[in-house]
């Protein structure tokens, strides 16, 4: 409810604002009169009730201010103008050039973001019909579009992984009924994953489902070797199905529970990470290591029924029926044995030359070195959500009615972008610098994806382009356009933001010198893009000073001087009301044109002590001075927020490089840099990485060492990995990817990965050495044992994240943030590891031996 005085009448009655505001609070008022006939002996009793607090423009109009001459009164429309209005003037939008309000709506801790949205969207397209002629509706941004289009992508994938694993597997199996032992593995992993994953309180989100696309080439591994290893004694010793599984199973069974361990440990501290970089690692690690688990369960239990039951004696087909499957297996067949041969030949050469073993190891550490100093860094890959956030900002002081002429000829421009859907414009509010005059935001909403993606003139980083180019021809506004973050919750944009401390506490106008030399430095870096602040300290003010000793001698009250200007100019909370089932409240303030510029402080007027008015203006004095709008501290210290984004072709972790070297040459022993929202979070993830990376390590070592009793041979397993890490750089850096928290978390899940190659060669190799073979023929035929089912697991895993590798679209940077590293990595480790790993045994089998002495099983 909006009390718009008239400054004039009040003085013509001789009134001071707080007599208007009193006026409205004693008579707009809940009050309870009490109940007649109670403890009286009458039969009835009559509750007198009041009307309260008024909640119409009529009752407002009508409340007594005084008596005035000839037995009339005075009331609030006298001296006042009374409509039902708007709590604050300082802020409007438009949406495609229409009035509009624009709302956000944020979810509560713990609550599900999804569920919220569709529940919003069903309450609005029930209150669509009730709305009054000519308002509507739109959304501007929804996180569920996003989300959604993303999870229906991984699904997809999902699908296209497992069909491609039972692909690979049928070709090395080259037996339906071999293959479906490992393909009934998948949903029995994945359905029980999901099962846990719901008893520990987790969503399926893009994390979780991820996790379950890199475990569908995981799961398989175990059900492989189990139907390997069947199949190969049937085929070696001519057993029937069961008697071969249970003397496989013999076997096999401690490579699959060191396997297993493995792979859960490397997992295991990665749980008890916190903040936001362990929200990513734990909903991973927790997925992997219960899929895992399962898929370990089921191939102890269940897989080794199913070869029972399933399997028949294999026989070698001669092909006879010549279709283009027989044909395929048998070229398949002698490549295969020709490959396998080669690689006899290969690694035996090797065991007679182990020093050409430190040659691959120096040729990895350079490869290493040279992936890790050229890759770029960042976080949180940044997506195409089909949004950009408008950040607009004039010269201090200017009007909103300024501010709004440059906002909407700003939409006017965009709207003419093709690819664009829609423009809402804010004026009087900033995503990065909260509300003022002279600010504007807004939302530029792409179309669908699917309309944009034949031309690449649509992709969001050629629209931003042509977003920049569009305005740079409006003069009045810096008007800049960025990305949503990465991670909702932390900052406004995606880039980097900092703050600018001053440490000494110096003068604002240093402050403010510092931060724009700063800020012009760091733009002539070529890994920004831009960087920007709110903070000027250029704002037009006045500087007001009271005459107090004027004011006593006449008999004015000081703070009747302050009260009156409040009321008048800043406006007053008199009371509240309700209406339409919620609470509002009753502003009073002095008409606009009352108010618009320092000439009108001779029309207000205050009341003597003998009842007389008398001008504010002369107890008040203004001079004109500049200013900060507002000052902000962080950590105790006077700051300047910064904010940015990294140039095409930089990512935000060469951005940051580039700040940190201007900070430590143009910032003095007064000054320095600290990092806010997502991007302290990058900084801080590096050095946890590489905490959680050698915990894994760890981890991988005591477990195996429990299992081999030894201390020295699980560091075959360990010297295995560097091959493999080296792949993942590798490729990660040659595909032109960031080393980010995905690439992070595929890199220590690969760790697990190459160490089960590892295991299932070192695993075999022993039990042959300790039945008494030597060395080099124990590690030759337990690589030639283990070669079939090494290789049919890694190119399981490879092939069922080639979609990720290659995808495209929605989601696409995180898909091949994820999928790339381990592609690359488990390849090189692989094949490399083969050749590596029969070598390390022999090394290290030699040194337990020679430190431990030599266990022989009779």
């Amino acid at each position: 409810m909006r009390i718009w005085l008239d400054p004039q009448k009040l003085s013509a009655y001789k009134l001071n604002p707080s007599e208007v505001t009193s006026a409205i609070t004693s008579q707009s008022r809940e009050a309870a009169a009490g109940t007649l006939g109670q403890n009286s002996g009458s039969i009835y009793e009559y509750t007198i009730k009041y009307k309260g607090k008024f909640n119409e423009v009529s009752e407002y109009e009508n409340i007594v201010i005084k008596a005035i001459d000839g037995g009339r009164v005075l009331r609030l429309k006298d001296v006042a103008k009374i409509e039902l209005g708007a709590l604050s003037y300082t802020g409007f939008a438009k949406n495609n050039g229409n009035p509009a309000v624009s709302m956000g709506i944020f979810q509560t801790p713990g609550s599900n973001a999804q569920n919220i949205i569709n529940d919003i969207k069903e309450y609005l397209q029930n209150a669509k019909p009730t709305f009054p002629e000519g308002i509507s509706y739109t959304i501007n941004y929804d996180t569920n579009e996003f989300l959604e289009a993303s999870i229906s992508k991984v699904l997809t994938t999902l699908l296209e992984a497992f069909l491609l694993v039972f692909l690979v597997v049928y070709i090395f199996l080259q037996d339906f009924r071999s293959t479906l032992i490992p393909a009934i593995a998948v949903p029995v992993s994945i359905v029980g994953t999901f099962f846990f994953l719901n008893l520990f309180g987790y969503s399926i989100n893009m994390l979780t489902l991820f996790a379950l696309v890199l475990a569908i080439g995981i799961v398989v591994d175990d059900a492989i070797i189990v139907v390997e290893a069947v199949h190969a004694k049937m085929e070696n010793t001519g057993r029937k199905a069961r008697n071969a599984t249970i003397e496989a199973m013999h076997e096999i069974s401690g490579a699959i529970i060191s396997v297993t361990l493995v792979m859960a440990a490397v997992f295991i501290p990665v749980t008890f990470i916190g903040g936001t970089t362990g929200v990513f690692y734990k909903q991973f690690g927790v997925t992997l290591i219960v899929a895992i688990a399962i898929s370990a369960v089921n191939a102890l239990t269940l897989s080794p029924v199913l070869c029972a039951l399933f399997l028949k004696t294999h026989q070698h087909k001669e092909y006879q029926d010549k279709s283009f499957v027989q044909k395929f297996f048998h070229k398949f067949n002698i490549a295969f044995d020709a490959a396998t041969k080669r690689y006899g030949q290969t690694f035996t050469f090797f065991l007679r030359h182990k020093w050409v073993t430190l040659v691959l190891f120096a040729i990895a550490g350079v490869g290493f070195y040279m992936a890790n100093t050229k890759m770029k860094t960042g976080f949180v890959p940044t997506e195409d959500n089909g949004l950009l956030f408008i950040d607009a900002q004039l010269i201090p002081g200017a009007s909103m009615e300024r501010t709004a002429a440059v906002m909407n000829e700003a939409q006017e421009k965009l709207r003419k972008i093709p690819g664009v859907s829609s423009v809402t414009a804010i004026t009087g509010r900033s995503f990065i610098s909260g509300a003022g005059s002279n600010y504007g935001m807004g939302f530029l909403r792409l179309k669908p994806f699917e309309e944009r993606l034949s031309d690449p003139n649509q992709s969001i980083q050629a629209i931003t382009a042509q977003a920049f180019r569009a305005v740079s021809d409006i003069p009045e506004a810096r008007v800049i356009f960025f990305q949503p973050p990465a991670v909702p919750g932390f900052g406004m944009s995606s880039g980097f933001s900092m703050v600018l401390l001053d440490r000494a506490g110096g003068e604002i106008k240093d402050l403010e010198r510092v931060s724009q030399e700063f800020i012009g430095k760091l733009m002539q870096r070529p890994e920004i893009q831009y960087v920007q602040t709110s903070f000027n300290a250029n704002y037009p003010q006045y500087q007001m000073t009271l005459n107090v000793e004027r004011a006593v001698q006449v008999g004015v009250n000081v703070s009747s001087i302050l009260s009156s200007l409040q009321s008048y100019i800043g406006g007053v909370y008199a009371t509240d009301f309700t209406k339409y089932g919620k609470q509002f409240r009753v502003m009073v303030q002095a008409l606009p044109d009352d108010r618009k510029d320092i000439s009108n402080l001779n029309g207000l007027m205050v009341k003597t002590a003998s009842g007389e008015m008398t001008p504010i203006s002369q107890f008040v004095s203004l001079e004109r001075t500049f200013g900060p709008q507002s000052l902000n501290r962080y950590n105790l210290f006077t700051a300047v927020n910064l904010s940015g984004a990294n140039a095409e072709g930089y990512s935000t972790g060469d951005a940051l490089r580039a700040v940190e070297e201007v900070a430590t040459e143009s910032l003095g022993a007064n000054y320095s840099i600290d990092y806010t929202g997502i991007t302290r979070e990058e900084q801080g993830s590096g050095s946890q990485t590489a905490i959680i990376f050698v915990l894994s390590l760890i981890f991988t070592y005591f477990i195996l060492s429990a299992q081999y009793e030894s201390y020295i041979l699980p560091l075959g397993v360990i010297f295995s990995l560097p091959f493999g890490i080296m792949g993942a750089y590798l490729g990660q850096w040659l595909f032109g990817l960031e080393n980010n928290i995905y690439f992070q978390i595929s890199l220590i899940m690969l760790v697990g990965l190459l160490a089960k190659n590892a295991i299932l060669i070192i695993e075999f190799a022993e039990q042959r050495r300790h039945h008494g073979e030597s060395l080099s023929r124990s590690a030759i035929n337990a690589a030639m044992a283990r070669l079939r089912p090494i290789l049919m697991t890694s190119f399981a895993f490879i092939v069922g994240l080639l979609p990720l590798v290659f995808a495209s679209g929605i989601g696409a940077a995180g898909n091949r943030s994820v999928a790339t590293g381990a592609v690359s990595g488990l390849l090189i480790g692989t094949f490399l590891g083969l050749i590596v790993i029969p070598v390390l045994f022999v090394i290290f089998q030699h040194l337990q031996e020679r430190f431990v002495g030599r266990r022989v099983r009779l």
